[in-house]
C-alpha cells in the first residue's frame, strides 16, 4: 500500500511552439521534484517510425514463472511521481492514421533490491534514446549508483515494458525511468482515443481518454494498478484554437502555483484536447465548469448540470464530513464515450446524454438521468478517488457507495422527486433477478481470481453496482443512518489518499457501533461477510402453524392501505419466488389482478419489469394472445386515468412519478394493441411528418416514436432516420436511435443491423446497444442472432476484446432463448 506520500505546490510553464503552430498546456498535479531538467535531442517528439523493440527471451517448454508472464505487478518498485508530455495529432498522417507522441519520466522508490523493472505498456511503440535503447534509467540523488540496462522488450500478453538490468537497484533509493513513445489515437473508446463530430458541416476531432480499468497503459507507460498511487505533471501540446484539460488546473506562468493536489491511481487520470466551449461557476471556492460542443453550450444545454453540480458537491462534503480536495471540478460531455460517465478526479467525463439537458427536447427521465449520473460521479470523489480499493476484487466499495450516493445527491438537487425511493425499483429489485441465478458471483472475490484485464472488466456488472448499493442501503438501515455515517466518515479520514480492503470499512463501522452503544446480535464483520463473500440472498419462511419463526405485525393504522413502496415490493417478491419455483407462477400473477385499480408508479413499474420476462418467453407462443388480452384489460383504466388527468393528453402531470407512470400507461397500452393508444401515437407522429413541428412532449417521445414506427411502415422509419441523422441534441438522438429498432418490417431491421456496424451511420459507442434494441423486437430477435453469428469475428475484433458492452450484446441477442434447440445454438 502506497503510504506516507506528501505533496508540495506545483510549478509549470506554458510555452509557445511557434514552429508547429502549437501550444503546450502544463496541467500540474504536484511539484516537479528536484531533478535534471535539461533537455537533449531525445525529447523532440517527432513522429518517426518506432524502432523494433528487443524481443523477449525465448520461452521454455515448461510454463514460465518469470515475473513478466504474471499479470500482477510486484511490490518491489513503488511509483512516486510522473512527468508526462503528450502531443495528440488531430489530423491524420500520410497513411490516414491519427497518432499521438509522448515522453514520460517516472520517479519510483526501490522497496526491495531487484534487477528487473516491469511497467505497464499496451499498444505503444518506443523511440531509441541517446543510449541506443528504448528506456533510460537515472538516479534521483547525485552519487547513487545506477545499474546499466541489459535489454528492453515488450511483453504483449501481460502488457509490460520490461527493462532487464545488468545489476540490482539499491533498496531505499529513488530512480527515474524515461521513455519516448508513440501510440494510435484510435476510435476504440479506450486509453487515449479519438472522438469525432460535425459542426456546421465541418468534421471536428477530439483527443480524450477513458483509463478505467486498465487502459492508462495505452496512453503512457505506467504502474497501472489501483494501489500504485502517485502524483502527476501532465503537459499537453495542442493546436492553437484548441483547449487542453486534465485533472489539475492549468498553469500559465513560472510564477503561478497551485495548492495541494493529492496522489491518485492511474485509472483516474484524464486529458482532453478539443474545441469545446464552457460555462463556469466559482461561487464556492471550487471552480465548476461544464464543457461541451459550442452549439450545445450556446443553446444552454449545460446550464442544468452547472446549477446542480455545486449544491451536490457541497452536500457530499457535508455528508462525508470531508472537504473536496481539488480546486476545480470540470464536467465534459463527449460525443463518443463507452460508459455513462467516468469519475476522473477533477475532470469527469460523460456521454452527452448524461450531462446535457435541453428544455425543449429532454424528458423528465433525461433530467433524472443527468441528476443521478452527476451525483454518482461526485460521490466517487470520496469513494474511489480519495479512498480507493486496493484491487479490483473490491470494486463494489467504489460503485456500491456511488450508486447509493446518487440517490442522495439527486434528492438534494430535486427534493420534490422523492427519488430516494427509486433505489428499490432500479437497484434492489433489479439485482434480485440477477443474484438469484447460478451464474451470479459474490460482491467481493479473491484477489487471485481477478488477474487479467478481461476478468477485471467482467466485474463492472449489476452485482457490483446494484447489489453493492443495496448492501450499503441495508447497512444504513440496520445500523441507523447516524451510526453508519459516523463509521464511514472515520473510514474516509483514516484512509484518505490510500487504498483499502472491505474489512477496513467493517472495522470503522464497528468502531461507530461501539462508540454509540448500538446493540447488534453479532459483530459488523460477522453480519456483513455473509452478504459480500457469498452470492445470492435468503428467503425467510414463516411457519404460522408451528410458530418456528414469528414476528409482530406493526400497523400504524389498521384501516390504512399498504404503502406504495410495499405494494411494489410484494409484486416483485412474488415474481422472484415464482422464478425460483418456491411458489406457483399463477400465485405471482395474482398480485397483478388489482392493478386495474392502481395508479401509483412504483407498483406498475415493478409489475411491468417482471412481466417483461413473460413477454420474452411467450411472445412467440400460443399464450401470447390471452396474455395480451389480460394486460390490455388491466392497463386500460390507467390509460384512461392519465387521459383525464392530462385533459386528453394536453397537459403534463405535476408529479415526477406521475410523469413516469403516464409513459408506462401509454407504452403498455400500445404494446397490448389498445386501439385508442395506437391512434394517439400515429396521429401525433403523422402530424410531425406533415407539419415539420414536433408537438410531442419530450417525456412521451420515446414511447410515441417507438409505437408510431412499429405501427407504421417505411415512410415513418425513413422520416425518423432522417431526423436521427440531422439532430444534434444528444437526448433526441438517443430516443430516435432506440425507436428505429421498433419497426415490424424485417427488411428495415436488416438494414439497421448493417448500419449498426458502420461508424459513419451509428457511433461506435452505440453499436452494441443498437443491435440489442433490434433483438428486443420480437421480429428482430432472430435477425439479430443470425447477424451476430455471421459477423462474429468482425464484431469480436472491433468491439469484444476490450469493451464492457460486449457481454450485454451476448445477453441481449439470446434473451428470448427458452428451448433446448436454442440452447444448442449457443
Amino acid at each position: 500500500m502506497a503510504k506516507g506520500f506528501f505533496i508540495s505546490k506545483a510549478v509549470g510553464i506554458v510555452c509557445i511552439v511557434a514552429a508547429v503552430g502549437a501550444v503546450a498546456t502544463i496541467i500540474a498535479l504536484s511539484v516537479v521534484y528536484s531533478q535534471e531538467k535539461a533537455k537533449n535531442n531525445d525529447s523532440n517528439l517527432q513522429p518517426t517510425k518506432p524502432p523494433p523493440v528487443t524481443k523477449p527471451p525465448s520461452p521454455t517448454t515448461a510454463p514460465s514463472n518469470q515475473p513478466w508472464n504474471k499479470y500482477r505487478l510486484r511490490t518491489n518498485l513503488v511509483p512516486w511521481h510522473y512527468n508526462v508530455t503528450l502531443w495528440p495529432r488531430l489530423t491524420p498522417d500520410a497513411t490516414g492514421k491519427y497518432i499521438f507522441t509522448g515522453e514520460s519520466s517516472v520517479e519510483f522508490h526501490c522497496a526491495e533490491a531487484t534487477n528487473l523493472i516491469l511497467i505497464h505498456s499496451h499498444k505503444l511503440g518506443y523511440y531509441p534514446l541517446s543510449n541506443g535503447l528504448s528506456a533510460r534509467l537515472t538516479a534521483v540523488n547525485d552519487g547513487d549508483t545506477v545499474p546499466g540496462i541489459e535489454s528492453v522488450w515488450l511483453q504483449n500478453e501481460t502488457q509490460y515494458l520490461v527493462v532487464q538490468l545488468k545489476g540490482d537497484l539499491t533498496k531505499g533509493n529513488y530512480y527515474i525511468l524515461e521513455t519516448i513513445f508513440e501510440g494510435e489515437l484510435a476510435d476504440d473508446l479506450g486509453g487515449f482515443y479519438r472522438s469525432e463530430y460535425t459542426e456546421n458541416g465541418v468534421k471536428k476531432v477530439i483527443a480524450t481518454t477513458q483509463m478505467e480499468a486498465t487502459d492508462a497503459r495505452k496512453a503512457f507507460p505506467c504502474f497501472d494498478e489501483p494501489e500504485m498511487k502517485a502524483t502527476f505533471d501532465i503537459t499537453l501540446i495542442h493546436d492553437l484554437g484548441t483547449v487542453a484539460l486534465s485533472n489539475g488546473k492549468e498553469i500559465e506562468t513560472t510564477e503561478d502555483t497551485m495548492g495541494d493536489v493529492k496522489v491518485m491511481s492511474t485509472y483516474l487520470l484524464a486529458f482532453i484536447v478539443s474545441e469545446f466551449d464552457f460555462i463556469q461557476d466559482n461561487s464556492d471556492d471550487v471552480l465548476i465548469r461544464i464543457f461541451a460542443r459550442k452549439p450545445a453550450i450556446a443553446a444552454g444545454q449545460g446550464d442544468y448540470a452547472l446549477n446542480k453540480t455545486g449544491p451536490m458537491l457541497k452536500f457530499f462534503e457535508e455528508y462525508y464530513n470531508y472537504s473536496y480536495p481539488l480546486p476545480k471540478s470540470d464536467q465534459v460531455g463527449l460525443p463518443d464515450f463507452p460508459f455513462g460517465a467516468m469519475e476522473n478526479w477533477g475532470l469527469i467525463t460523460y456521454r452527452e446524454t448524461a450531462l446535457l439537458y435541453d428544455e425543449e427536447y429532454s424528458s423528465n427521465s433525461d433530467k433524472e438521468r443527468i441528476a443521478t449520473v452527476i451525483a454518482h460521479e461526485l460521490a466517487h470523489m470520496w469513494f474511489s478517488n480519495l479512498v480507493t480499493m486496493r484491487w479490483w476484487n473490491d470494486l463494489w466499495l467504489n460503485e456500491g457507495f456511488a450508486t447509493y450516493g446518487e440517490y442522495l445527491g439527486a434528492h438534494q438537487a430535486e427534493p420534490t422527486w422523492n427519488i430516494k425511493d427509486l433505489i428499490v425499483l432500479n437497484d434492489v429489485h433489479r439485482v434480485f433477478a440477477v443474484d438469484a441465478l447460478a451464474s451470479s458471483h459474490p460482491l467481493s472475490s479473491k484477489e487471485e481470481d481477478i488477474q487479467k484485464p478481461a476478468q477485471i472488466n467482467e466485474l463492472f456488472d449489476t452485482i457490483t453496482y446494484s447489489k453493492g448499493a443495496s448492501i450499503v442501503r441495508m447497512m444504513s438501515d440496520f445500523l441507523t443512518e447516524d451510526v453508519f455515517e459516523q463509521g464511514f466518515q472515520t473510514y474516509l479520514k483514516a484512509f484518505a489518499f490510500q487504498n483499502t480492503v472491505y474489512t477496513d470499512l467493517w472495522t470503522h463501522l464497528q468502531m461507530a457501533v461501539d462508540a454509540t452503544g448500538t446493540a447488534l446480535p453479532q459483530s459488523v464483520n460477522n453480519i456483513m461477510n455473509t452478504w459480500v463473500l457469498q452470492m445470492g440472498f435468503p428467503v425467510v419462511t414463516i411457519n404460522t402453524a408451528t410458530g418456528d419463526v414469528s414476528q409482530k405485525h406493526f400497523l400504524l393504522d389498521p384501516e390504512s392501505v399498504i404503502p406504495v413502496i410495499n405494494r411494489a415490493q410484494l409484486v416483485d417478491d412474488a415474481f422472484n419466488l415464482a422464478r425460483a419455483k418456491i411458489i406457483q407462477t399463477v400465485q405471482a400473477l395474482e398480485t397483478t389482478t388489482y392493478l386495474n385499480n392502481e395508479t401509483a408508479y412504483m407498483p406498475w413499474a415493478s409489475a411491468i419489469n417482471n412481466l417483461d420476462f413473460f413477454y420474452l418467453m411467450f411472445d412467440r407462443s400460443e399464450v401470447y394472445g390471452p396474455m395480451q388480452d389480460y394486460l390490455r384489460k388491466q392497463v386500460t383504466p390507467l390509460f384512461l386515468y392519465y387521459k383525464d388527468l392530462t385533459v386528453n393528453w394536453a397537459d403534463v402531470p405535476t408529479g415526477h412519478m406521475d410523469q413516469y407512470n403516464e409513459v408506462n400507461a401509454i407504452s403498455l397500452a400500445c404494446r397490448t394493441d389498445l386501439q385508442e393508444c395506437q391512434e394517439l401515437t400515429t396521429t401525433w407522429f403523422r402530424d410531425w411528418m406533415n407539419t415539420g413541428v414536433n408537438k410531442i412532449h419530450p417525456n412521451l417521445r420515446s414511447t410515441m416514436y417507438c409505437n408510431a414506427i412499429a405501427t407504421g411502415g417505411a415512410a415513418e422509419w425513413e422520416f425518423a432516420w432522417d431526423k436521427f441523422k440531422n439532430t444534434s441534441i444528444a437526448a433526441e438522438v438517443d430516443k430516435l436511435r432506440i425507436a428505429l429498432a421498433c419497426t415490424k418490417q424485417a427488411w428495415l431491421l436488416n438494414r439497421y443491423l448493417e448500419y449498426a456496424l458502420n461508424p459513419n451511420m451509428i457511433r461506435k459507442q452505440d453499436a452494441m446497444s443498437t443491435i440489442v434494441y433490434i433483438a428486443n423486437n420480437v421480429i428482430g430477435q432472430s435477425l439479430a442472432w443470425d447477424f451476430v453469428r455471421a459477423r462474429w469475428s468482425y464484431i469480436f475484433s472491433q468491439y469484444g476484446s476490450e469493451s464492457n458492452s460486449f457481454p450485454n450484446l451476448i445477453n441481449g441477442v439470446t434473451e428470448r432463448f427458452s428451448t433446448e434447440f436454442e440452447l444448442q445454438q449457443v
